[in-house]
C-alpha cells in the first residue's frame, strides 16, 4: 500500500500562519496535520504501507527532512515530489507518478477524519465521504441500491445527495489512475482552468470502475483559522479518550490550573495560570499569568499577562499585556 499525499497549496486562508510553513505542518494536539493524517490512514490501511508521497511546493530542505520523518514514523518510505504550478488535483497526483503502482490511497493534506472500518483492499476504489447537513459547499456522490457510487456532483445547488466528498481515495490499480490522470493532461481537459480528479473519476466509472463509499464518523477541516482550532478541540477530546498521554513530564507547571483535555508538549513552562480546555502548548512554550483556552499555541512561543480564547499563536511569538492596577467603582465599565 501507498499514500499520496499533495499538498502544494498556498495556504491563503490560513495566513498569517502558512507564511512560513506549510498549512499542513501546522500541528494539532501537538503533531503536524499531515502527521495526524498519514497516521490515521495507516490504521484503516489493513496492511502495513510501503511508501508515503508527499506532493510539496519549493518549502525548503528541512520541510522535507521533516515529511521524510512523518514517513518513516509509520514504517514507510518518504518520498518528495514538487508541483511547480497550482494545475490542479490531478496534475498534482501525477506529480508522484513514479509512487503511483498497486493499491494507493490519495489524500489531501487539509483534512482528518474519524474512522471505524479496515479499508476493503480489495474493492476497485473507495471514496471516503461524510454526511453533511448543507452539501451545496461540496462535492457530493450518488449511490445505487446496491451502495456503488453512480455520480459525482460537484457543489450542487439542488439536492441530489448529502454525502459529501472529504478528499480521501483509495485505488486498487495505481497504475490505471496514472493513465486515466495523464490522459486529462494529454488532451487538455480541464474544469474551470485546471485538471481535476473527479474528470479522472467520472471516465473510470464510464469504464466500469465500480466505486464504492467510505463513510467516516467525522469529517475535520483544516481550511481556516477557526476551523483548525474546532479540529484541534475535537482531536484532544479523541486522545483523551483512547487513554493517551497528553502533558510531557518535562513540563512545569506551577501555582496553575490545567483544565483538560490540554496538550501539554516538552519543557513548557506555565506560571499563576489557567489552560484549558481544548489547548495545545508546543514544545518550550511560555505561558505566565495568563488564561488560555480553546487555542493552538505553537512551539517557543510566550503568553503574558493574557486572557486568549479560540486563538491561534504562532512559534516563536509573543502575545503579551500589561499588567494593570485598577480601582473601578460601582456601575463602572472598563474595556481594554
Amino acid at each position: 500500500m501507498k499514500i499520496i499525499v499533495p499538498m502544494a497549496g498556498m495556504g491563503k486562508r490560513m495566513r498569517p500562519h502558512t507564511l512560513t510553513v506549510p498549512k499542513p505542518l501546522i500541528p494539532i494536539a501537538g503533531k503536524p496535520i499531515v502527521h495526524r493524517l498519514v497516521e490515521d490512514i495507516a490504521k484503516v490501511c489493513g496492511e502495513p504501507v510501503e511508501e508515503v508521497a508527499f506532493i510539496i511546493g519549493r518549502f525548503g530542505s528541512e520541510v522535507e527532512k521533516s515529511l521524510i520523518k512523518i514517513a518513516e514514523s509509520v514504517g514507510a518510505k518518504g518520498t518528495i515530489h514538487y508541483q511547480d504550478e497550482p494545475l490542479g488535483t490531478a496534475h498534482a497526483i501525477l506529480c508522484a507518478q513514479s509512487a503511483l503502482d498497486g493499491p494507493v490511497v490519495v489524500a489531501f493534506a487539509d483534512t482528518l477524519f474519524k474512522a471505524d472500518f479496515i479499508l476493503d483492499a480489495s474493492a476497485e476504489g473507495t471514496i471516503w465521504v461524510q454526511r453533511v447537513d448543507d452539501p451545496k459547499p461540496f462535492g457530493v456522490v450518488k449511490l445505487d441500491e446496491q451502495g456503488q457510487i453512480t455520480d459525482f456532483v460537484e457543489k450542487p445547488q439542488e439536492f441530489v445527495s448529502d454525502l459529501a466528498i472529504i478528499g480521501i481515495y483509495y485505488f486498487k490499480d495505481g497504475e490505471y489512475l496514472k493513465r486515466e490522470l495523464q490522459y486529462l493532461l494529454d488532451n487538455d481537459i480541464k474544469d474551470k482552468g485546471e485538471y481535476q480528479l473527479t474528470n479522472a473519476l467520472e471516465n473510470m466509472k464510464n469504464k466500469g470502475t465500480k466505486f464504492v463509499p467510505g463513510r467516516v464518523t467525522e469529517w475535520l477541516d483544516c481550511g481556516n483559522k477557526d476551523a483548525t482550532v474546532f479540529t484541534n478541540q475535537r482531536y484532544l477530546e479523541y486522545l483523551q479518550e483512547r487513554g493517551e498521554k497528553l502533558v510531557a513530564e518535562s513540563a512545569k507547571v506551577t501555582n496553575s490550573v490545567l483544565i483538560p483535555p490540554v496538550y501539554i508538549g516538552e519543557g513548557v513552562i506555565i506560571t499563576d495560570s489557567v489552560v484549558g480546555p481544548h489547548v495545545s502548548l508546543g514544545d518550550h512554550t511560555n505561558v505566565r499569568h495568563s488564561v488560555v483556552s480553546n487555542s493552538i499555541v505553537q512551539q517557543s512561543a510566550s503568553v503574558l499577562h493574557a486572557n486568549i480564547s479560540n486563538s491561534m499563536v504562532g512559534s516563536h511569538a509573543t502575545v503579551a499585556s500589561q499588567p494593570t492596577d485598577l480601582s473601578v467603582g460601582d456601575y463602572n465599565t472598563l474595556r481594554v
